[in-house]
């Protein structure tokens, strides 16, 4: 969990913006990811979610503002780039090799994290990894041939296999059972209190959210509505007004 001290700051993002065109999508947000914190961003269809998230993992370039990654500049840097400063995120429609075992596809998210490493290190971070992400049983199966909430539990241990600093994870409780979206709210947990992961959440489900983050960040039409503990958000009139007053959060 979040110490009340002062936070070390993984991620900020400056005044950033972004258009398409006449578009405004993103309008002047600034945001910060704070170590060892579950960070949600949300906001109803589209707010800039989807926008702010590839601004963030470097799969677009601000049209203006600055972003940081631990106090560096890194506005403009490739995903690659971005990556190798230990930000690593996952994809709405999943990320994985449909053609290949769960071995294989948790190997080659490890291999990012284990440069020059032997065949046992990364044998070991494969095994650890699948195991932490409950998949440890399927090691042989091939990923395509998985129901879609295995599958999506793939793309998160290829992400999570370099053991990133920051991993972004992009709705990956869609598709997901009420016993699979507890599953994975836990395994989040873990990551966060266990191995000190920050993770930024974007999300739909709001129940989730709600138990889950320490803060929230709620966008609406490309800029910050509100920012606060759920506690603090559920009780903000603008955001209710905005999107939470038709769904159901308790």
């Amino acid at each position: 969990m979040m110490s009340s001290e002062s936070p070390v700051i993984r991620l900020r993002g400056q005044d950033l913006s972004r258009r398409f065109g006449g578009l405004l999508a993103v309008a002047g947000l600034n945001l910060e990811i704070r170590d060892q914190e579950i960070l949600g961003l949300i906001g109803p269809n589209g707010a800039g979610k989807s926008t702010t998230f590839n601004l963030l993992s470097g799969f677009l370039a601000p049209s203006s503002g600055r972003l940081e990654i631990e106090g560096d500049d890194v506005t403009g840097s490739s995903p690659e780039r971005i990556s190798q400063r230990g930000l690593v995120r996952t994809f709405q429609h999943g990320s994985l090799m449909r053609t290949m075992t769960v071995e294989d596809n948790i190997l080659i998210g490890a291999i990012g994290g284990l440069r020059g490493s032997g065949k046992a290190e990364r044998g070991r971070r494969v095994r650890e990894t699948a195991e932490l992400v409950g998949l440890t049983h399927l090691m042989k199966e091939v990923a395509g041939n998985l129901p879609h909430g295995l599958q999506r539990l793939v793309s998160i241990a290829i992400a999570y296999a370099p053991r990133p600093r920051l991993l972004c994870l992009d709705e990956p409780l869609t598709g997901l059972n009420q016993t699979e979206v507890a599953s994975v709210l836990k395994m989040f947990c873990d990551i966060r209190d266990v191995h000190g992961t920050s993770i930024l959440l974007v999300e739909h489900n709001m129940k989730a959210v709600m138990q889950t983050c320490d803060r929230l960040y709620v966008l609406h039409h490309g800029q910050l509505l509100a920012t606060g503990t759920p506690d603090e958000i559920r009780a903000n009139q603008q955001v209710l007004k905005a999107y939470l007053g038709n769904t159901h959060v308790d």
